[in-house]
């Protein structure tokens, strides 16, 4: 880790000076004698060995040089895995461009907010950060979707004891991030041992768990939006030039005054700032958590789990075999695991992974879950997570009333969308500079900024989806009655879907005469089977002619 110049350059001239006086005499001295220019440039060549960057030309960022020692990460298996990793999932299959891979966003995140935020340090003359401290961030941002990066260095030899490489111990609580959300000052006692309270800025690049504002946002944004297709709303160039690190008073545990060290923003780029999270439950909303890109990988995960137990599907290591769920437990079968295991199941002529492969053949002939239904609190108070699970219980019960339904049919989620700190405003642990007091960082309430944000930042929603399309227009009304049942007696808001909508849209291109009836009934206007036959049957097919229409 620790490989400045000074320090290279130190151990290249202790090694060469070992290597002479293992010499013979004569040729010691004519070391001595004359032939300094020759040793001088072997030790040239050396350091220029190791210092020898290489430059990558990233599409979002332009050319990124790199540091030797990043460049020897990336080009080992562990890393060259992410090449087969898609960035997005599931969403590759709503949008076409959503091809990317882990292996460039990892590359993308070491690029320059650190170095710039330290040439303004320097020009401050505030030596806050070190050479080594931005190597170190920079390991930690490139290693961030390693998943077990503890396990790879221990994996190669690295079991030292942290208090012997700090340096280590620093990259992996950078990547770890806080162990809570409390603020850094609570706490009496210091709880990193990488860097101490003075540095305590640098753990709010990699995984910021106070604010959420962070480098990965920055790239992924970025990258994301580019790929999709979508306006990205956020300049993170306009935030990295404003940044400055700031003195910010806290009390801690013991309720004394204590001044530590944040990242912080000038105070008129406080409403651009909720761009970022906004920015984020743009993409979730539209990519991540589409209900289509959801139950795609409702459907790869089902696939993987009747493919766990199968032998063909095991991986195979030098020592052992392990099945698709235990992989995570050891690097050589973990390096293995990357998205080719979909087109193994699909190509696979086993009898073992029939229905596996039936699942992913629907996935690629578009015969995807059927999300029924989908609703929200009425009374815009926040369900944790385990209120819905026991809800999800009744739910799937409920379904049994339902003639012909099995209730291992359907699938029922969470899906939340919120500013990436649950129910709390992110911006409120946030901490701004003013024109006039460059070195203090105050917070600045949501009252002063605009009275059009958001009373609330989370947003849970209960989905639905349906297995089972063959007999869709048969159990469709049943199924979407006992759902908006269900949601009245456990004070759930039905949410309109966009699918009723153009429905009922299309309806009314069709017959007009029933263009007075309600627009936002749960049930189509008229029972299906008085309707011609020809509409029950094309409406599928009809779906994208459709929506231009409506357009």
């Amino acid at each position: 880790i620790k490989t400045s110049a000074s320090m290279l350059t130190y151990h290249c001239l202790k090694n060469i000076k070992l290597y002479i006086k293992g010499l013979r005499p004569a040729t010691c001295s004519w070391v001595r004698a004359g032939n300094r220019l020759i040793l001088f440039s072997l030790l040239l060549i050396v350091v220029l060995f190791f210092f020898f960057t290489k430059v990558f030309n990233d599409p979002i960022h332009g050319h990124i040089e790199l540091h030797p020692v990043l460049v020897k990460i990336i080009n080992t298996p562990e890393f060259q895995r992410l090449r087969n990793i898609k960035q997005l999932g599931g969403v590759y299959f709503v949008y076409p461009g959503a091809s990317h891979n882990r292996f460039e966003h990892s590359i993308g995140y070491v690029h320059g907010f650190l170095e710039k935020l330290k040439e303004r340090l320097d020009e401050l003359n505030e030596s806050l950060i070190s050479e080594q401290d931005v190597l170190c961030v920079q390991i930690a941002g490139l290693c961030h979707d390693l998943a077990p990066v503890c396990k790879m260095m221990k994996e190669y030899g690295l079991k030292i004891e942290e208090k012997s490489y700090p340096d280590r111990v620093f990259i992996e609580e950078l990547i770890k991030g806080q162990s809570n959300a409390s603020s850094l000052a609570l706490s009496p006692q210091w709880e990193y041992k990488g860097r101490k309270k003075e540095k305590s800025f640098l753990y709010e690049i990699v995984a910021n768990k106070e604010t959420g504002i962070d480098v990965d946002k920055f790239d992924y944004f970025a990258r994301d939006c580019h790929h999709l297709g979508i306006r990205n709303n956020f300049d993170h160039q306009r935030f990295i030039m404003f940044a400055r690190v700031c003195d910010v008073e806290e009390e801690d545990g013991s309720k004394k005054k204590t001044k530590i060290k944040h990242i912080c923003s000038r105070d008129k780029e406080v409403a651009n700032l909720y761009d970022i999270f906004q920015q984020r439950h743009s993409i979730h909303r539209r990519a991540c958590k589409h209900k289509i890109a959801l139950a795609v990988e409702i459907m790869i995960k089902d696939a993987l789990v009747l493919a766990n137990e199968v032998q063909e599907m095991h991986i195979e290591t030098s020592n052992a075999t392990f099945s698709l769920s235990e992989a995570k437990d050891n690097m050589e079968a973990y390096m293995k695991l990357t998205d080719h295991v979909i087109e193994k199941i699909l190509n696979s002529t086993s009898d073992k992974l029939e229905e596996a492969r039936k699942i992913l053949k629907r996935v690629m002939d578009r015969d995807l879950y059927y999300c029924v239904g989908q609703a929200t609190v009425s009374n815009y108070t926040h369900v944790l997570t385990s209120i819905l699970q026991e809800k999800k219980k009744s739910l799937k019960e409920l379904f049994k009333d339902v003639p012909g339904v099995d209730k291992n049919e359907f699938v029922i989620i969470p899906v939340t969308f919120d500013y990436g700190m649950n129910t709390e405003d992110p911006i409120s642990k946030a901490f701004f500079y003013r024109k006039d007091n460059p070195d203090k960082g105050i917070p600045i309430s949501k009252s002063k900024v605009s009275k059009l944000l958001p009373e609330r930042f989370s947003d849970e929603t209960l989905r639905v989806y349906w297995k089972n399309r063959k007999v869709i227009l048969a159990k469709e009304n049943d199924i979407k009655k006992a759902f908006k049942d269900w949601c009245k007696d456990y004070g759930f808001e039905v949410l309109l879907t966009l699918f009723y909508l153009i429905q009922t849209f299309y309806f009314w291109l069709l017959f007009p005469q029933y263009s007075q009836l309600q627009l936002f009934s749960f049930q189509p206007p008229i029972d299906q089977q008085q309707l011609p036959q020809t509409f029950i049957q094309g409406r599928h097919d009809e779906l994208i002619e459709l929506r231009c229409i409506t357009l």
